[in-house]
């Protein structure tokens, strides 16, 4: 789904919600230990420590859909280090569609994630599993932010 702007916030149980990470948006393509990323416009991406990084997962025959993105030392990210190469590139991974050859794209998202999650559990220092909400936290912000 393409990220959208809207005038208020919503709720909906149909719905999960996550951090919207400020990199390029790319599929990873993991099999036989090489990992080759691939932006939504179809073009290569080329980020060789990332990609050696993510092949190294003890993972095989994976794609993952995902965010490239550079962090500073709050773990937020960067945009500018990412474009102009100033920083080690990090892969968030948010959704699973293939493992060991079969196409998930079908299943729910919510059985996707937590597959993914499961796969990233081994992770390294390049690659993270982007967690979701499934309710707005607006509701709840009084009691969570309350001193």
């Amino acid at each position: 789904m393409r990220l959208r702007i809207g005038r208020e916030a919503f709720d909906d149980p149909a719905y999960l919600f996550e951090l919207k990470h400020d990199g390029f948006r790319a599929i990873a393509y993991i099999e036989h230990a090489e990992c080759r990323l691939v932006s939504r416009n179809m073009r290569n991406l080329r980020y060789d420590s990332l990609q050696k990084a993510l092949a190294k997962l003890p993972i095989k025959d994976v794609i993952f859909d995902g965010e490239i993105v550079c962090l500073d030392d709050r773990g937020v990210s960067q945009f500018n280090q990412l474009l102009n190469r100033k920083a080690e590139p990090v892969f968030y991974a948010f959704d699973l569609l293939w493992h060991d050859g079969e196409d998930l794209t079908q299943r729910p998202l919510i059985e996707r994630k937590t597959e993914c999650a499961e796969l990233l559990r081994h992770r390294n220092a390049a690659v993270c599993f982007t967690r979701s909400i499934s309710e707005s936290m607006e509701r709840d912000s009084s009691r969570q932010f309350a001193r």
